[in-house]
């Protein structure tokens, strides 16, 4: 074969740093575009944050980045911005010290013992907040070890112990028999040298540590174990042991008929024990170190009304102004290739991308927002049962984008609202037809049943089969396991665990 030349005419898409780059910015959450931000000021000198002294930023070139030119490269590209990891917090809290202090100062009065590098760890959570925050929450396990160090046990009887502890689950339950415990610290060569009685005696010792009802072995003794260390003084302590020790099962299925007949209790003494006994915590694992982080949520976009009419605006907290370093930008000289002025121009031209970058990026967020505030202001002004059927669809149609792109944007962005605050995706959902021909949104469905169960008869709690009724009523036809569903996904309990005592 004979090598030819031949000229073929196609197309085919190109991904530029640009375009990845604003891609990979149009999809991080606002706690990894602060990252990004920040790593991009940390390496390029060109990039500075715009102070509020009036000087002008540079203004990028004003061409719009066309994202929907480059879908099909999206999915390769996307990846790259899902490994953010969080960066890490660096607080320099040094205090320049005086030549020399007044004669009737105290140290304290100069130096807060929070600068202090040797505070002690018996300071309160006020005194050294950086401390109490960063150490690491004190688990069930080490919580019981702590105790049972403290408890006045024999050599033998602190191995017994330990062997519970150890069978102790994160709930607090004991997950082994007494069996095994026994097993465990047994000697083979003798036996007979530890006993049930003396296994049990210990494990009676552990259920009295706290929290209240550790160390039980099913929910019935954990529940006993709480209520008999409640004052023997205290109003229906005796009927709710009295429920919980033989009567649980008729509890849980909510037979208050057979509660009534089996403890000679009329209907307001029922409800008072039945009361106290809710009071209790099935779980008694989860008070020690089930206390998680709180995380706060900075919303990327503000909804207001301003004069019966609903304004949509970036949060400034969320979006914050770059500029070129003038200075810097001067010292680039068209002609010279040397290598630092190579270096600099490099960098400016990085700079000029990321800033662009991040005004697409603002733009897109500002547009998509604006168009589901146009659709759903119904749900703004009458709430989330008002709430609009709209797809993905919808909006890339109106804007003029591609669904991924809008799914994209949507994604870990949040909107803040007079009713709350929502992801952009909670304003998308599916319909359901009505028998008038229209559409019912399934947000709205789920408001709907939210508000018909929190309206029921205690006594009579609605089925599901009721709820669809109720609803068709409405001009809403759906069916008995698409209630279900929705009822599922709100939490809501089914009928007969909902029945209760009025």
């Amino acid at each position: 074969m004979k090598p030819t030349l031949q000229l073929q005419i196609g197309q085919h898409l190109t991904m530029t740093p640009q375009l990845q780059q604003a891609i990979r910015l149009l999809q991080l959450s606002t706690l990894e575009l602060q990252t990004e931000i920040q790593e991009a000021l940390d390496s390029n000198p060109m990039l500075e944050m715009a102070d509020d002294d009036g000087e002008p930023a540079e203004k990028p070139d004003d061409t719009p980045i066309d994202y929907a030119a480059a879908e099909e490269a999206l999915a390769s590209v996307g990846a790259e911005g899902q490994g953010a990891e969080e960066q890490a917090l660096d607080i320099d809290r040094s205090e320049a010290m005086p030549d020399e202090l007044p004669v009737d100062s105290l140290w304290e009065d100069v130096f807060s013992s929070g600068s202090s590098s040797a505070a002690g760890p018996a300071g309160d959570d006020d005194d050294n907040p950086i401390e109490a925050r960063s150490a690491a929450p004190e688990t069930l396990a080490q919580h019981l070890a702590w105790q049972l160090n403290l408890t006045p046990f024999s050599d033998l009887d602190r191995a017994i112990g330990m062997a519970i502890l150890d069978a102790i689950d994160e709930r607090g339950y004991l997950t082994a028999s007494l069996d095994d415990v026994l097993a465990a610290v047994a000697d083979p060569e003798d036996p007979y040298a530890v006993e049930m009685d003396e296994v049990e005696a210990v494990l009676h010792r552990i259920q009295q540590f706290d929290p209240p009802g550790v160390a039980a072995r099913d929910l019935r003794e954990c529940l006993l174990i709480q209520l008999r260390q409640l004052p023997e003084t205290l109003p229906n302590r005796a009927e709710a042991i009295a429920i919980v020790r033989d009567h649980i099962e008729l509890l849980g299925s909510r037979d208050f008929a057979g509660l009534m007949r089996k403890l000679k209790l009329n209907e307001g003494g029922l409800k008072a024990a039945i009361g106290l006994v809710q009071t209790l915590n099935p779980n008694p694992g989860g008070r020690i170190g089930g206390v998680s982080e709180t995380e706060y949520i900075t919303p990327d976009v503000i909804v207001r009304r301003k004069h019966d009419r609903w304004t949509v605006e970036l949060n400034p907290d969320t979006a914050p102004k770059l500029r070129v370093n003038s200075s810097y930008a001067s010292l680039v000289r068209r002609a010279d290739s040397s290598a630092d002025n190579t270096y600099l121009r490099n960098h400016l031209q990085e700079a000029r991308w990321f800033i662009k970058s991040l005004q697409s990026r603002n733009e897109t967020l500002l547009k998509v927002a604006a168009c589901i505030v146009e659709h759903q202001r119904a749900f703004l002004e009458h709430g989330p049962e008002s709430m609009k059927p709209m797809v993905l669809r919808d909006i890339a149609e109106e804007v003029g984008m591609h669904e991924s792109t809008i799914s994209r944007v949507t994604t870990q962005k949040f909107m803040h609202t007079p009713r709350g605050i929502f992801e952009l995706k909670y304003f998308f959902s599916s319909h359901v037809s009505t028998t008038g021909g229209g559409e019912a949104s399934s947000t709205a469905i789920r408001a709907m049943i939210r508000k018909l169960v929190g309206q029921e008869d205690p006594r009579k709690p609605l089925s599901d089969n009721k709820i669809a009724d109720l609803l068709l009523e409405q001009g809403i036809e759906v069916a008995r396991r698409t209630i279900a569903k929705y009822r599922e996904s709100l939490n809501i309990p089914p009928s007969n665990e909902r029945k209760q005592l009025v």
